[in-house]
């Protein structure tokens, strides 16, 4: 079985949505996410260049998530496991991402997507640092 990185409870202000409310004014999101990668390399050298830098996949998840405005929040799950997947040395990505606050009739504490993206036939080693993800898919 692979092993997991992962991270719970990202939070940030977005403008994200349908509404023009939304997408002025904006809401907050939450997105957890777990990677799967091999991890022996890190076990052995304890150094961060052998594993997955988790403090860069907060940030660049932040990015993602206050950069642009989607409608979807589909799209912006896909983007932001499209970039994990293709900038991290992982072989699958889950991402979940919670509309905190969505503009409904009544009171709902959250709506959301959940998507898993793999990469076929690549290695979870820090070796594949770079690597293309052309032939990324969900699972």
């Amino acid at each position: 079985m692979p092993d997991s990185v992962f991270i719970e409870g990202i939070r940030f202000h977005g403008f994200h949505g349908l509404t023009r409310l939304e997408r002025e004014i904006g809401v907050r999101y939450a997105v957890d996410v777990t990677m799967q990668a091999s991890l022996d390399n890190a076990v052995r050298s304890d150094r961060i260049a052998d594993t997955v830098d988790y403090r860069r996949v907060h940030q660049r998840i932040l990015e993602i998530g206050r950069a642009e405005s989607f409608r979807l929040i589909e799209t912006l799950a896909g983007r932001i496991a499209e970039a994990l997947l293709d900038e991290f040395p992982v072989s699958e990505v889950r991402v979940r991402v919670r509309k905190e606050t969505p503009v409904l009739d009544g009171i709902v504490d959250a709506v959301g997507v959940e998507m898993t993206l793999t990469a076929p036939g690549r290695p979870a080693a820090a070796e594949t640092r770079g690597a293309s993800t052309a032939s990324a898919r969900r699972r």
